[in-house]
């Protein structure tokens, strides 16, 4: 993998008195699948269409594989673009959609093999001669994934690609989506909201808020060991804690619901709580806990199926629990950083 293959340098953009992007420093790898994180207008999607060449930086520069791109117009950067609303051509078949662009890249013959080789790709050899309007949202957005990768792109842009279908198609789309990634081994930059797609579908994250980058790391880093408390809530369920004065931890707790254990009326040391919500999700209940103490503090956690009748869990009943120190993430009081 080549290190800082795409890099991003000072990146700062203003729309009238609004600042969109603030001073964003990131190099991605080649061959990396890259996912853009973050709240409605935190300004994942300019950062795309910057990068992209649809928008332009008031200041900093684009380099990708040592060359400066900030000035090189969208069509000539040769990157793939997905959009959230699948921007097909209503009028034209899907075989149509997927060759599009292609002819002043490709001779006629290499085109209709193209053409060909991504419609098994993406299974939609029977639906070739059909217009958007007569397929699915799922294979609409399969065609423009096609035509995407059509012209074998140096890096794969998509714009909340799955944000518009049900779950069940988002879940094989998402798979899909990472599949021809590896096979094609183009860099991928995807912005989404969804922290679930991030978290199955990215090799590194970045988190964004209020215009800057927060934190950047690994599925497994973003998660087990959040920059900041606001990483840590965007990104799965978690209990914050405050410390009473005196307490054996500084500043503020953290920890997540699968990392909550339940134990015996017996065992010390533990913590009461009574429970206040009870959700059956199938494999395990989520229990929200009021912590018997002075703070009223509340803890969500999951807990097996099976163990609810070990621990005679009910609605309003009293249980006793630990949190793990192993799994405990404590922020500074400033709550700008983790140490964990």
């Amino acid at each position: 993998m080549n290190k800082g293959y795409l890099s991003l340098r000072d990146l700062s953009k203003q729309f009238g008195k609004q600042t969109a992007l603030l001073d964003i420093q990131l190099d991605i790898n080649k061959h990396e699948f890259i996912c853009l994180l973050g709240p409605s207008g935190c300004g994942k999607t300019t950062l795309l269409r910057i990068i992209a060449g649809l928008e332009k930086s008031d200041t900093g520069k684009l380099v990708i594989a040592g060359r400066d791109i900030s000035s090189l117009p969208a069509g000539k950067r040769n990157f793939g673009m997905m959009f959230q609303s699948y921007a097909l051509f209503p009028n034209l078949t899907v075989s149509q959609n997927i060759a599009y662009g292609l002819s002043g890249r490709m001779t006629k013959p290499q085109i209709i093999d193209r053409v060909d080789e991504m419609l098994d790709l993406v299974e939609l050899n029977e639906q070739r001669n059909k217009v958007p309007s007569q397929l699915s949202g799922g294979q609409q957005q399969r065609v423009a994934l096609a035509r995407a990768l059509a012209f074998s792109p140096d890096c794969l842009l998509l714009d909340e690609p799955l944000s518009a279908l049900d779950a069940k198609v988002r879940v094989k789309l998402r798979n899909e989506i990472k599949r021809l990634h590896q096979k094609f081994g183009m860099t991928t930059v995807m912005v989404t909201h969804d922290q679930e797609e991030a978290l199955t579908m990215a090799d590194r994250i970045v988190v964004m808020n209020h215009a800057r980058i927060i934190q950047v790391g690994t599925p497994m880093e973003i998660y087990e060991k959040p920059a900041t408390p606001f990483v840590a809530d965007f990104i799965g369920a978690i209990s914050f804690i405050e410390q009473p004065p005196g307490g054996m931890w500084r500043g503020l707790l953290a920890i997540r619901p699968e990392h909550v254990q339940l134990v015996g009326e017996n065992s010390k040391p533990s913590m009461q709580a009574f429970v206040r919500e009870l959700e059956y999700r199938g494999t395990h209940y989520r229990l929200v806990l009021e912590v018997v103490n002075k703070l009223r503090q509340f803890i969500t956690i999951d807990v097996a199926a099976k163990e609810m009748d070990t621990f005679h869990v009910r609605l309003d009943g009293l249980v006793r629990f630990v949190l793990p120190e192993e799994h405990i993430i404590t922020f500074q009081s400033s709550a700008e950083y983790a140490v964990v």
